[in-house]
């Protein structure tokens, strides 16, 4: 059975369903996309901003004493690596919620189906094969329909959360860094850049 018969025999249900997943679809997928960008431009540039963020406030810092320093400069560290954390994990939400219920919606869509398949065989009295199948096999599409929404949702997912672990072992690394070098230039009482 084509498409076009399918939509025109499903019910208000189940066509809220079919939009609900499409929705779900093109949030994760426009989401995945964006934030496999930004999580990607954000290992990038990561090391430089925690450098830059360090060197910027050198002027404020130097006047300080040594474990004064050490600590406003692993208080600016701590602040630029926790907005990294946020910016990493924008978006994430949507993905994980979207590979959680659209397998769920996908069912529910698949058990009303195939209630009306029942209903409407107990109405007729005819319980042969030609006549379970086709509803039966359609109330399965939208099953299919969640896994297929669902399945990218958890990808993007996925790989945006091993690039933001990346991106935040790489902000450890240059903070433990940056941090050794002040201790390091204690004794010249000046910020390394």
């Amino acid at each position: 059975m084509d498409f076009a018969a399918y939509w025109q025999y499903t019910d208000v249900v189940t066509k809220f369903l079919f939009f609900s997943l499409l929705a779900l679809s093109i949030a994760s997928w426009i989401t995945g996309v964006l934030r496999l960008y930004q999580s990607s431009k954000l290992k990038q540039t990561v090391s430089t901003d925690l450098q830059q963020a360090v060197s910027s406030e050198s002027k404020n810092i130097n006047p300080l004493d040594s474990s004064e320093r050490k600590t406003v400069v692993e208080q600016i560290l701590l602040k630029e690596i926790g907005r990294y954390r946020f910016e990493g994990e924008k978006g994430l939400a949507i993905l994980g919620t979207t590979a959680a219920i659209a397998p769920f919606i996908g069912l529910f869509g698949t058990v009303w189906g195939i209630f009306h398949a029942l209903h409407s065989i107990g109405e007729t009295g005819q319980a042969g094969l030609s006549q379970v199948a086709g509803p039966v096999g359609e109330a399965l599409i939208m099953t299919g329909l969640g896994l297929a929404v669902a399945i990218p949702a958890v990808i993007f997912y996925n790989i945006a959360m091993r690039i933001n672990r990346k991106t935040l072992f790489i902000a450890n690394d240059t903070a433990y860094g940056l941090l050794g070098a002040t201790a390091k230039s204690e004794n010249q009482n000046e910020i390394p850049r």
